[in-house]
């Protein structure tokens, strides 16, 4: 019995989990789908009239939602450093505005919602209007960062496809073994770019119906959002587990 449990709780995979769970991003991303999954489900008991079990599940997920602004307090600062590297690269320049337009959206949006976290436990006071407002304020800006985020992959994708186009046709002009290498070794690099930036566009598309909901400019239930929000999170941390992985 101690082998076997030795071999359960030693396993590289647990090791693993241990290190991406250590990380902010990991923590955030697996409380996130846990919080989306409690909204589907808290939906799917009301559907069925079953309150009492269904209140437990939308406790869980509004104190996880509380716990994930404290996780984030420190981010609008690296959005923000995010917009100035931006600013100071040479990059094309639509790719070089969107990217600071969206770092800059994503930092007014956790901005205003550290304020809106401050409100929850009490330490700051808004009255309701002001309360209602912070929190609108900051469903745009987060709903401008996502719609700026797509508008982004989209002009990347659309450079890369014509990058790939132009080595592609070069592949039929020259036959010299050594430039015939570096080609593929670039073609490689936009496919694994443009295979990062398709995974990042469906995470936006997932994500986008959250706040789009939240200021009624949706008519989705929670059950949809909530499992839309389980599968964008579940993307994400599957790539910060492999990130996490490559790092070691």
């Amino acid at each position: 019995m101690a082998n076997v449990a030795s071999q359960v709780v030693l396993h590289p995979a647990v090791s693993h989990g241990l290190k991406v769970g250590a990380t902010t991003l990991g923590r955030d991303k697996a409380y996130r789908a846990v919080q989306n999954f409690a909204r589907f489900y808290a939906w799917l008991l009301i559907s069925r009239g079953n309150k009492v079990d269904a209140a437990r599940w939308t406790a869980l997920k509004s104190h996880l939602g509380t716990a994930r602004k404290l996780l984030r307090l420190g981010k609008p600062m690296e959005h923000l450093q995010a917009a100035l590297r931006a600013a100071l690269t040479s990059a094309p320049p639509l790719e070089q505005i969107t990217t600071i337009a969206r770092q800059i959206a994503y930092f007014l949006y956790l901005t205003l919602d550290a304020l809106s976290w401050a409100h929850s436990i009490k330490f700051i006071s808004f009255n309701p209007e002001t309360a209602s407002k912070i929190s609108r304020v900051a469903n745009r800006s987060w709903l401008a960062g996502i719609l700026i985020s797509m508008a982004h992959t989209a002009i990347k994708t659309a450079r890369l496809r014509r990058e790939a186009k132009q080595l592609h046709a070069q592949k039929h002009k020259e036959k010299d073994l050594s430039t015939e290498a570096e080609r593929e070794a670039k073609l490689r690099v936009i496919a694994a770019t443009r295979a990062a930036v398709r995974h990042q566009f469906i995470i936006d598309f997932l994500d986008l119906w959250i706040p789009a909901t939240a200021l009624g400019l949706s008519n989705m239930n929670d059950g949809v959002v909530g499992i839309f929000g389980v599968i964008s999170s579940l993307m994400a941390l599957d790539k910060h587990w492999h990130a996490v992985g490559a790092k070691n």
